[in-house]
């Protein structure tokens, strides 16, 4: 096996403190919530955090004193609106919040992926994040004298993704919504992968079109079964929507977050535990096969 492949507390070891991690780049899609829990287990702290649509394990961390910083467009619980913990930082300045639409992260994270210092936009104009930020500059079009807003590159520290099977090298098959994974790891100065399953390279190289992450790209591979629950992951396990619900339920002071915690993260070693704790049925019981693709040899 390469070096690269480690167990998870090995590879989120590496993760230092104050650490810049983007994550949940897939929307609600493959989130690499063992990865997260894993962070919290180590007491990791001072992280900025940096996605999209941010759902449950910003609000997770955050509930964990693990950041100090989220860049972001949205973050709480898709399924019942705010994420307690999420709020209550904001509302006591514990978190300082870089506001973000969907397409800047995804602009800031392209800049830092092609090594450039910022890219352009004009559908800032149309929203009022101008109104509450100065991180953006507003400008002139040199070609066409049209007003336009520079979004700065962002370059994390680390960027996070699940993935359905990776090779020991790193070489990762991904499907379905991937939304902004690939600017975020080529963005990224380090990456870790979680897997579904690592698998031999023969397989990879079977479907190289799949490829959605290269090895030179990525600095650990992890095998996790069941590692980005409770988000689905396409043709592996559908979302646990009952989770999302029970989460808010139980989430609602700071004293019901730790409960739950010591539950559902504190109080189990690894995932093969955490999965015990999941009653519900979530596998794909009647999977959509693509066409099948065919390659010369």
């Amino acid at each position: 096996m390469s070096a690269r492949t480690e167990s998870l507390d090995d590879a989120v070891a590496r993760i230092d403190d104050g650490s810049s991690i983007a994550t949940g780049l897939a929307l609600e899609h493959a989130i690499p919530f063992a990865a997260g829990h894993e962070l919290l287990r180590q007491g990791r702290s001072g992280l900025t955090l940096i996605g999209p649509i941010s759902d449950l394990l910003f609000d997770q961390l955050i509930g964990g004193n693990a950041v100090s910083g989220v860049r972001a467009a949205w973050a709480g619980n898709v399924s019942a609106g705010t994420g307690y913990r999420f709020r209550k930082a904001v509302e006591d300045g514990t978190v300082e919040i870089e506001d973000h639409s969907n397409f800047s992260i995804a602009l800031a994270l392209q800049a830092g992926s092609m090594g450039v210092p910022y890219l352009p936009t004009k559908s800032l104009l149309g929203s009022d994040i101008l109104e509450h930020s100065d991180l953006f500059v507003t400008t002139t079009d040199p070609f066409t004298d049209e007003r336009i807003v520079l979004v700065p590159a962002i370059e994390p520290d680390w960027a996070i993704v699940h993935v359905q099977r990776a090779s020991p090298d790193g070489d990762a098959h991904f499907w379905g919504n991937s939304g902004i994974i690939d600017p975020a790891v080529g963005a990224a100065e380090n990456v870790l992968v979680t897997a579904e399953e690592v698998v031999d390279p023969e397989v990879i190289k079977s479907d190289p079109s799949r490829v959605a992450i290269t090895r030179d790209q990525v600095t650990s591979v992890v095998e996790c079964p069941f590692g980005a629950h409770p988000s689905p992951v396409a043709g592996r396990y559908n979302r646990d929507n009952e989770y999302f619900l029970e989460y808010a339920r139980r989430t609602d002071t700071r004293e019901a977050f730790e409960e739950w915690a010591d539950e559902w993260v504190y109080g189990v070693d690894d995932r093969e535990e955490y999965a015990a704790l999941v009653e519900r049925e979530l596998s794909i019981t009647d999977p959509t096969v693509a066409a099948e693709v065919e390659y010369g040899q």
